[in-house]
């Protein structure tokens, strides 16, 4: 009978410490945030879609990286329904716009590109031209 009690008290310290561990274990388990911290925004550029598509079917999001050796130029072409916003990370740009006047871009600039731009570029640093675009081509 005293092997029986014991057991039995043996089986409830066994299971009451169980039970202690594991809701100090669950207590101590992190919980999800539910603010951001140590999180910063900044919106670099927004060109407003709502003029420059009749639709996006079938249309990809594109974001690439590309490169323009110093001296390098891109030919004369348009934003007609590819609308592009682009982000400089290194070089300098100098961006000639259809009839304004030319645009200096050095790194940490942006543009924007919609159905009304024709323009070409060139890189006009020591050092290649580097910039991260997004775009909605035609398939």
């Amino acid at each position: 009978m005293k092997s029986a009690r014991r057991s039995v008290v043996a089986v409830i310290l066994s299971l009451w410490t169980t039970l202690v561990f594991l809701s100090g274990y669950g207590l101590a388990q992190r919980q999800p945030p539910t603010a951001n911290v140590g999180f910063s925004e900044e919106a670099l550029r927004l060109l407003d879609l709502s003029d420059e598509l009749d639709s996006t079917r079938g249309r990809p999001l594109r974001l690439r990286k590309l490169t323009l050796q110093p001296g390098g130029v891109l030919g004369l072409h348009d934003h007609v329904d590819r609308p592009a916003v682009g982000y400089l990370l290194q070089g300098q740009m100098t961006y000639h716009p259809d009839g304004k006047p030319a645009q200096v871009i050095n790194p940490g600039g942006s543009f924007a590109e919609g159905r009304a731009t024709t323009h070409w570029a060139e890189s006009t640093g020591n050092v290649p031209a580097v910039w991260i675009a997004a775009d909605i081509p035609k398939p």
